[in-house]
């Protein structure tokens, strides 16, 4: 088959490729930053025609336009699979809402049609290779899960996106999409780690000491992870591997230190796995055609059973808040939706099954409201309506600027008084009280 003439015959202006979406549809958005700000315009342009659209996408990174055009909510109803800042912005709006999902699963929940059809699923892409194979650019995640399930697939094509390596399941032929759309060649939406603070750099080095040389990797997003990317590259720890959901810059760092090699990986040894890639574009320039890094879709990714095969594995995560019998919070704060379980617990729980392993969850001991009010993230007790996102049956590492909390094993009498040890010394006497209250402090020892 002559792939070539049957991708140029597909081509059409972006106007008229989202024609395809009628009243009723489900529409599919790409993950992360390779959502297209370009196919979303031109469907926002035709919602006045439109009734009864419903709208999925993944950590969309901008409000779309689709939403914004639609302030009521009486055409469009707007779904996400993990919320990013724009999509709990909307959320406070009522204009997004979000799916619980442990993210390796979200393909197969896809394709086995228990969230119904997909109707229209809209995608950015890279140029095809030589062999007709489209570049999926920085993320696969559930992407090729909805190609296969979806009715009508149609594809921006960007040759501004960094050409990134995949494994055999991430391989799209041109023959698999139904539309094409030559897109403006926009530069990749860069998504910069804020700085650390020094509460951070206090928590990052204190996460280093629990690494050792030959250790397979998660990191996850924000400062604190760029924090301890930075002391690795620092520490003289060699022959890391990588096995993650998000690759960051920090990666980047520890890369250029000469501390990942992958050399001790049981999975794609020598490789830098990952499902999405979300940073800058000192990260978009290192995966572009790097054939160390190999991207992955997510039920590969974070299988916790693959990820575990992995001896010492180290999987780092934040977190909103904690209660004193290990429950961990960390995708709202009450109702209020922050963030998605992602493959938080996916990693929590494949760290407990690697050889060696270790989930770690990192959070500052407090946080300052609006008002200007200090308080805990070590709690008594979860609020009112707080998400548990790992239940305390895989209760990890804890670690605060104020120590480390191994609650792996541990009795519930023994978690209060780890937590209380860790958390911010004017919380104290207060998180104690409330401990005896519950009956799970020892007072014979104090």
């Amino acid at each position: 088959m002559d792939w070539q003439k049957d991708y140029y015959s597909k081509f059409k202006n972006a106007d008229e490729a989202v024609k395809v979406v009628k009243s009723g549809d489900t529409v599919a958005y790409g993950e992360f930053v390779m959502v297209s700000k370009y196919l979303d315009a031109a469907l926002a342009e035709r919602i006045s025609e439109l009734n009864n659209i419903t709208l999925r996408a993944t950590s969309c990174p901008f409000p779309p336009k689709v939403v914004l055009a639609d302030p009521k909510m009486e055409r469009v109803t707007y779904n996400d699979w993990h919320f990013s800042g724009a999509s709990r912005k909307l959320s406070d709006q009522n204009l997004c809402r979000y799916i619980p999902l442990n993210y390796h699963v979200g393909p197969n929940i896809l394709k086995s049609g228990l969230v119904g059809k997909v109707d229209v699923a809209m995608f950015m892409m890279g140029p095809p290779d030589e062999n007709g194979y489209l570049n999926l650019g920085t993320s696969s995640s559930i992407t090729p899960a909805y190609i296969s399930v979806a009715k009508h697939v149609i594809v921006e094509i960007n040759e501004n996106i960094p050409y990134c390596f995949s494994d055999e399941s991430c391989r799209i032929h041109v023959s698999q999409i139904d539309c094409f759309v030559q897109g403006p060649n926009s530069p990749l939406i860069e998504v910069p780690s804020p700085p650390p603070t020094e509460v951070d750099k206090k928590i990052a080095e204190l996460v280093v000491n629990q690494i050792c040389d030959g250790a397979c990797i998660q990191l996850g997003i924000g400062a604190m992870p760029n924090a301890v990317g930075t002391l690795i590259g620092q520490s003289g720890l060699r022959d890391l591997g990588v096995h993650t959901e998000m690759l960051c810059d920090a990666y980047v760092s520890m890369y250029e230190a000469g501390c990942i090699t992958g050399k001790y990986k049981t999975t794609d040894p020598g490789k830098i796995l990952y499902t999405f890639a979300v940073g800058t574009k000192k990260l978009y320039s290192f995966l572009d055609n790097n054939p160390e890094c190999v991207i992955a879709p997510v039920d590969y990714t974070n299988d916790p059973y693959i990820i575990s095969q992995n001896d010492n594995m180290v999987c780092l995560n934040n977190a909103l808040e904690i209660d004193l019998y290990g429950q961990i919070a960390s995708e709202s704060t009450g109702y209020r939706q922050i963030s998605g379980t992602g493959g938080q617990l996916d990693f929590i729980i494949a760290a407990a099954h690697s050889k060696g392993g270790k989930g770690l969850i990192c959070l500052s001991s407090t946080y300052t409201d609006g008002y200007g009010n200090l308080h805990s993230r070590i709690k008594g007790t979860m609020d009112p309506c707080t998400i548990v996102t790992v239940p305390r049956s895989y209760a990890p590492i804890v670690i605060t600027e104020y120590g480390v909390a191994d609650l792996r094993g541990r009795t519930t009498w023994e978690r209060a008084e780890l937590l209380v040890n860790i958390a911010h010394p004017d919380f104290r006497e207060e998180l104690i009280k409330e401990a005896e209250k519950n009956h799970i402090w020892d007072t014979r020892k104090y």
